[in-house]
């Protein structure tokens, strides 16, 4: 089985990198080094493909776009093979895909890049300072105490009927991102690999992210692993908590990602419902309309400059895409698996 996630992401405090707890533990970590992100995409297209009928992979998608790869980890095994622009502080076996290349980058490309990558960020940072003030208005209207009691109640019925145990693990990640292709995620795609999925409505400033993060810390005291999903766009926040040993998540389901639930079983809770004074939308409709419209607006402008960047990206890979062949790809994915064996 594939299994996708990012541990990478455009957010609005910069650049985040989530990788480390991803690969704490595995035993041969390669690292790929090329000047070209398509071919390092395409050597690690070509290593999935080798190993795909055999072994479940995680594939970790780019926030570069949706035709970029940062890594993939096959955990049974004990191996990940990461791209080097994000394993920078990690120890690992480098191979150089191309040893003897020149470097054709376009540097005017790059600093474009750069600039534009950048300046989304800004809009990024902008926006958050508008969702402050958006979340103070419901944060002013929340009750506290019927927070706490929920989110006991919520770990109560979870937890019941398993022994505590020693030890467990935090896996840092995201289910997707802002890229050049627009704000993208794979939600869909884990919400099928579990038999339970919570999903939590509410507005900004409702508490979902503590109440999430309250799951997965008695989920972890209780001694299981826990994968916590950052939000993409203030990685203090956190947008899902995912269990795999109980079978479960529970994540934010509200725009830029909701969903509704359409099988037995799943959930819908409600903070807004639960938590906040009724009334409190129709009490400050037109200033929360102004706020929404001023985020969003803000949003659209990073996005935009990314789109941008993307486009410098694309100009300097197509300085490399004549410069490699299919059979090319290939030797390097089979000296790849040698290695690893």
């Amino acid at each position: 089985m594939i299994f996708n996630y990012y541990v990478t992401g455009n957010t609005a405090e910069g650049f985040v990198n989530f990788l480390e707890s991803n690969v704490e533990g595995i035993e041969k970590l390669v690292i790929l080094k090329h000047a070209s992100n398509k071919f390092k995409t395409m050597v690690m297209k070509q290593l999935i493909k080798n190993y795909k009928t055999t072994d479940d992979i995680e594939v970790l998608n780019s926030p570069l776009g949706n035709d970029y790869l940062d890594g993939m980890i096959l955990r049974d095994k004990s191996i990940a093979v990461i791209v080097d622009s994000i394993a920078a502080n990690l120890k690992g076996t480098e191979i150089n895909l191309e040893p003897q290349s020149k470097q054709l980058d376009d540097t005017h490309a790059l600093n474009e890049i750069q600039k534009y990558t950048q300046e989304a960020y800004s809009n990024f940072a902008a926006g958050l300072n508008v969702h402050d003030k958006l979340e103070a208005i419901y944060i002013n209207e929340m009750n506290f105490d019927r927070a706490d009691q929920l989110a006991w109640e919520f770990n109560v019925k979870l937890l019941k009927d398993y022994s505590k145990r020693d030890t467990s693990k935090i896996k840092h990640r995201l289910f997707g991102t802002n890229t050049a292709d627009g704000v993208v995620n794979v939600v869909p795609q884990i919400l099928d690999t579990l038999s339970k999925n919570y999903f939590i409505k509410g507005r900004a400033g409702t508490g979902k992210s503590t109440f999430m993060k309250k799951i997965a810390y008695a989920c972890s005291d209780h001694g299981f692993d826990v994968e916590l999903y950052h939000c993409s766009f203030d990685p203090n926040s956190i947008d899902m908590v995912l269990v795999r040993e109980l079978d479960f998540c529970i994540f934010d389901s509200t725009d830029p990602h909701e969903f509704f639930p359409e099988r037995d079983g799943d959930e819908i809770v409600d903070l807004y419902k639960e938590l906040v004074t009724p009334g409190t939308d129709e009490k400050y409709e037109k200033e929360i309309a102004e706020l929404n419209s001023r985020y969003k607006s803000y949003m659209k402008k990073g996005i935009k400059s990314l789109k941008a960047a993307g486009t410098y990206l694309e100009r300097n890979e197509e300085k490399y895409i004549g410069n490699f062949s299919d059979n090319e790809i290939e030797a390097a994915a089979a000296d790849i698996i040698t290695l690893i064996k």
